[in-house]
């Protein structure tokens, strides 16, 4: 194949799919971006053999179309180095050459034949078909991802949770320490669920934030695949039961703490540098409309101490949480106030955002507590 195309058009295209290319692939096959020059269109396809990356872009003055692997580093490599000016790309069919001359030189890579490439998963004719909005799709994402799991023996917690009902889509993740629901307003005319994995969620994620159509979703039991303006994203979906979040969100905790949600984030940082490194623990004294937050680290005889104002509604209550979620939970909560609902020292504690007006969309965290030494 020959054509011409710009160097910074191919570098983005190429630097894009290469997120999906593994460290340690299984095939050496799969550290090879597949090039397909067809109808004036490049479309280059990177896989890990669980997900699926295709881009395109438009190239000009094509003499021959074709299809080529090309070494993904080495592409990478040469194609960072060159400002934004026109390439021409030159394949040789038979040994697999790749020649690509600019103005003033050329270089030459060894490619290799596309022919062992794996095919793309295939979804069964029982898959399922929507089009969301992709405002919806990016906030149920960054909402919920930071609270997967990375756990080898329950493997369902490693994803977030797509749960689909005619009235609303639901984007849930939890690690069992903390748990993050994102209900989005969204009309289907069935329910269904899938859990997408970490990889191709933030892949997914980054794709969304340049892309301004509605996102196609198609999936069955075993793949989903996302087809936006220039990508076609693929992938496995984690097989398995996800446990019912609804039956650990407590559904009434009678203690409302109503607080500026940076002064408290502020404040959990400045106090959590003299915590138990093991714990990380932080210790909330609440009443009288002031939290009191606390840390200590017995054996290194240090603690800190900070009281914060608050609005309270409520017994006196004392409970404990891990600093890092607490700051996990606080920085992915966008409004300036937040309402922490409590039960007592033992039961999970609800984050809710204060919004001023209402939204189309509802989200809640869901943190466990930590046991507090006497």
């Amino acid at each position: 194949m020959k054509f011409t195309v710009s160097s910074s058009a191919l570098q983005s295209l190429l630097a894009t799919t290469g997120k999906v290319i593994s460290n340690k692939s299984s095939l050496p096959i799969l550290e090879y971006f597949l090039m397909d020059l067809k109808d004036g269109e490049l479309r280059v396809t990177t896989s890990d053999l669980e997900t699926t990356l295709v881009g395109s872009i438009s190239v000009d003055n094509i003499e021959r179309e074709g299809m080529i692997a090309a070494p993904a580093k080495l592409m990478l490599d040469s194609l960072k180095e060159f400002p934004e000016m026109p390439l021409v790309i030159d394949v040789n069919d038979t040994t697999w050459e790749i020649q690509i001359t600019w103005s003033s030189g050329h270089l030459s890579i060894p490619g290799a034949s596309a022919v062992s490439y794996p095919a793309i998963q295939s979804l069964g004719a029982e898959s399922k078909n929507i089009t969301l909005d992709v405002d919806m799709l990016v906030g149920g994402i960054n909402k919920t991802i930071f609270a997967t799991a990375d756990d080898e023996l329950r493997p369902v917690m490693n994803g977030v949770y797509f749960d689909f009902t005619p009235e609303s889509l639901t984007f849930v993740a939890t690690d069992a320490h903390k748990l993050v629901k994102y209900a989005a307003e969204n009309t289907t005319d069935f329910t269904a669920a899938f859990i997408l994995p970490k990889k191709p969620a933030n892949l997914l994620k980054a794709l969304l934030l340049k892309e301004e159509d509605a996102v196609e979703v198609t999936f069955d039991a075993k793949n989903v695949s996302f087809q936006l303006k220039n990508y076609k994203l693929v992938c496995r979906l984690i097989e398995g039961n996800y446990p019912n979040y609804n039956a650990v969100i407590p559904a009434a905790n009678p203690n409302k703490v109503l607080v500026d949600r940076v002064e408290l984030l502020n404040g959990i940082k400045r106090v959590a540098v003299c915590s138990n490194p093991t714990t990380n623990l932080i210790r909330m004294d609440i009443a009288d409309n002031k939290v009191n937050l606390t840390a200590q680290d017995i054996d290194f005889s240090v603690s800190a101490n900070e009281t914060i104002s608050c609005s309270y509604d409520g017994t006196p209550v004392t409970i404990g949480f891990k600093s890092t979620f607490l700051v996990e939970i606080l920085s992915n909560i966008e409004t300036p106030t937040v309402v922490v609902e409590l039960a007592d020292s033992t039961r999970a504690g609800v984050f809710k955002p204060v919004y001023d007006d209402k939204q189309s969309s509802e989200s809640l965290m869901l943190l466990m507590p930590m046991m507090i030494n006497a």
